[in-house]
């Protein structure tokens, strides 16, 4: 009995058997999509997309969520490739070396000659299932890595390990990692962990083509980590990340500098005063997350030249202390002291700091961040404005404000205060440019309403002198606001404000540029060579077109020299057929050339010019107006035209019915059909109102297009070109339909005329012929 010999051997085998049989359904792709081997690629789509949404990890709460969406991921990346079905339907493999494969580690691994196990059955370490667990919080998926982590690197550097199953480097790191991840955390580092077996196209996506690989990730620009994986050179990579110059050592030579330069850069100073030498990294870790709001500096109170710092502002050289300056540098605005100083600890005490008590207006954001918009009356910000000027004309109208600003801010009423002159349209909008505040101070108390600008305020009658009186006053005009909110009477809609602290294009640029090349500079000694071969291949490319261009015009044939004048006349006989082409070809290559339209008033001086003696092939689109309703058909007719202003064929101008009333009704007399013409002497004929009416008139050919503007309820009305136009004249003519401004919107009069324009570059309008141009009277 062979089988018999067999003995232990042969049950062995049979339990690896049975084992790989109730582990082949899960590892079967169409058993985990539900769908049968005939299925179609649509059909498999559409289980997939169901099951996706129901296993999402963001969406189901199920501990095995993420697991299962990771086994729909794989089995569908293999049923939706063909090659990859095929060789699963044969083999029972996808034949790939990574991806859903390589999580199961093609079910068996070679052992010993003859014999396979499963490495589930050896409980090995590798497979990511039997791994420690404590990188599973920091997992990463690439719509969470695009619209969280991103966005976030510019508030706080990443740092981001890649890994994969059967990995022997990641499982020697695996102790450093975990230490590092876990004090740098604390720091406020992020910590993020890329599985590139599960994660491929995030991975491909940072540009790990190996793993383990560590990067860092800031201002959503990736770098990454190339030396030994320790605790100091992990800490000192994060550093690295950082801008040198968030921070600066201060000393009793250069704090008043420091601390007076509060009015240029509009933000409070932080000092920290510690026995440290060096920065530490949460301090610079905070001064980044804060360097939009507040400027940091250190100060090493062991160090000779700090006697007079310390001494001055009475501080323990014992016990770190966080000092925040605000319009006053001799006396801080608060002070926190610990002696173990914390991340929550700083987080709360700077962001209660992180304005002026009366802050300068040099931004929107700012504006927005001072006084927010609220739904809730109790919830919303009022902001105390001084509008004044810079100098020393208004330096103790500003003092007075600052003063009781110091003494009267709560957490609903914010003070701030704006430079007219740099912000000549917020100052205009709400002291409406009114005499007496000329060339003085004004307090405005305002309330925003919504996020488009509107909001509601009161300005105090007099101008702000900054006397007791005015605080009297002010005061006054507080507490009434805490029970009456309707004295905020007025409204108006601010534009958003001027950046006045953006710098110049040129340096932007130039930053730009410097970081591009600094990038450049490490990949070019720290990529390797695959990521090196498209940048090396398009600039030996470049290399190559430029000299052969050289070397072909040093070799070329004289006898080309000899044959230019020919040349030059063919072309010059192919420009002119060129430009002989119809008005509808040329118009279809049409490009703006201006930022503006040129539209003319067409008159008596300019009417020969500008209609009877036009060029053939040229076109004059007319806009009839009225004084009335000038501007706002001018404005309306202009970005209608606009994008049909780059062909060379089309002038534009106004006709005032006002003036030429006679010389239109003329030319519309040809415009009409077989339909009765109305009574000249009708009591409605004066009042009929062309205002919007437009004529594209062809003076070479003696015909004209006509526009007639859109009348609610009628769609096709502005794309006819004269079609039923008496019966809409004659509607028009008695009276209670007619075309006045005050029957219907000004500005709707030329909706649909770009349509209009297109048919008449196309050429399927109708025309209405005249035997010759009447004068224009």
């Amino acid at each position: 009995m062979e089988l018999g010999r067999a003995g232990p051997a042969g049950l062995l085998l049979l339990l690896l058997l049975l084992l790989a049989a109730q582990a082949a359904p899960e590892r079967d792709p169409y058993r985990v999509l539900g769908v049968g081997r005939s299925s179609s690629q649509a059909d498999i789509k559409k289980a997939y997309k169901r099951l996706a949404r129901q296993w999402h990890p963001d969406k189901n709460k199920d501990p095995g969520a993420e697991d299962k969406f990771i086994q729909i991921s794989k089995a569908y990346e293999i049923l939706s490739n063909e090659e990859k079905r095929a060789n699963f339907d044969r083999y029972g493999d996808a034949g790939e070396s990574q991806g859903y494969s390589q999580h199961q580690q093609r079910q068996f691994h070679h052992f010993h000659e003859g014999f396979y196990f499963d490495e589930s059955f050896f409980h090995f370490p590798f497979n990511s299932e039997r791994r420690d667990t404590s990188d599973e919080k920091y997992l990463l998926h690439f719509s969470h890595y695009i619209n969280e982590i991103v966005p976030d690197s510019f508030k706080k550097p990443y740092l981001i390990k890649i890994t994969s199953d059967w990995c022997f480097s990641c499982i020697h790191i695996e102790p450093v990692w975990k230490e590092v991840a876990q004090e740098l955390e604390a720091l406020g580092v992020g910590i993020g962990v890329v599985h590139a077996g599960y994660e491929r196209r995030l991975a491909h996506h940072l540009g790990a083509h190996s793993t383990p690989s560590i990067l860092g990730l800031m201002n959503g620009k990736v770098t990454f980590f190339h030396s030994a994986v320790s605790r100091e050179n992990l800490r000192q990579f994060v550093e690295n990340l950082l801008p040198g110059n968030l921070v600066e050592k201060i000393t009793d030579k250069n704090y008043i500098r420091f601390l007076s330069n509060w009015k240029k850069e509009n933000k409070p100073h932080v000092l920290l005063f510690d026995h440290m030498p060096v920065v530490p990294l949460l301090y610079k870790l905070t001064a980044f997350a804060y360097r939009d709001y507040l400027s940091f500096g250190y100060v090493y109170v062991g160090l000779r030249g700090t006697e007079e710092l310390s001494s001055q502002y009475n501080i323990n050289v014992y016990t770190p202390t966080l000092m925040i300056f605000k319009e006053h540098i001799d006396k801080p605005a608060d002070v926190a002291q610990a002696r173990d100083m914390k991340k929550q600890l700083i987080d709360d005490f700077l962001s209660q700091n992180k304005f002026l008590m009366a802050a300068r207006l040099t931004n929107q954001r700012l504006f927005q961040e001072l006084c927010p918009v609220k739904k809730s009356h109790r919830q919303r910000k009022k902001e105390g404005n001084d509008c004044t000027g810079e100098g020393d004309k208004f330096a103790d109208a500003y003092e007075a404000f600052l003063t009781f600003a110091v003494a009267n801010t709560k957490d609903t009423l914010r003070f701030a205060h704006i430079y007219n002159d740099r912000q000549p349209e917020f100052a205009d909008a709400l002291l409406m440019d009114e005499e007496k505040y000329r060339g003085k101070s004004a307090v405005v108390i305002l309330e925003r309403r919504n996020n488009a600008g509107k909001i509601a305020y009161k300005t105090l009658e007099e101008a702000w002198q900054g006397s007791n009186e005015d605080n009297f006053i002010l005061l006054d005009l507080l507490d009434q606001l805490r029970t009456d909110p309707g004295l905020l009477s007025s409204e108006t809609v601010l534009a958003d404000l001027n950046d006045e602290l953006a710098p110049m294009f040129l340096i932007r640029w130039f930053y730009s540029t410097l970081d591009y090349i600094l990038d450049c500079w490490d990949s070019l000694f720290h990529s390797n060579w695959r990521e090196m071969m498209p940048l090396l291949s398009l600039l030996f490319s470049a290399l190559f077109i430029l000299f052969g261009t050289v070397i072909v015009q040093a070799f070329s044939d004289s006898s080309d020299t000899r044959d230019s004048p020919a040349s030059e006349k063919k072309d010059t006989t192919a420009k002119t057929e060129r430009n002989d082409t119809s008005f509808s070809k040329e118009s279809n290559s049409r490009v703006p050339k201006k930022g503006f339209v040129e539209v003319t008033e067409l008159t008596d001086i300019n009417y020969n010019s500008n209609l009877v003696r036009l060029r053939p092939g040229h076109m004059n689109v007319v806009l009839i107006l009225s004084n009335s309703t000038k501007t706002a058909l001018l404005q309306k007719f202009a970005l209608e035209v606009y994008t049909f202003t780059g062909s060379s064929s089309l002038h534009f101008s106004f006709l005032s019915l006002d003036k030429h009333r006679e010389w239109l009704e003329y030319l519309l007399e040809f415009a009409q059909d077989a339909a009765p013409i109305p009574n000249q002497y009708d009591k409605h004929f004066l009042e009929r109102d062309y205002t919007g009416y437009v004529l594209a008139l062809n003076g070479h050919k003696k015909y004209f297009c006509l526009f007639k503007p859109h009348r609610s309820g009628d769609e096709g009305g502005t794309l006819g070109a004269g079609e039923d136009y008496d019966s809409s004249l004659h509607t028009e003519a008695r009276g209670k339909s007619s075309c006045s401004p005050g029957s219907r919107s000004i500005k709707n009069k030329l909706h649909k005329l770009s349509f209009w324009m297109e048919r008449l570059l196309e050429g399927s309008l109708q025309r209405f012929y005249i035997p010759s141009w009447p004068a224009l009277d």
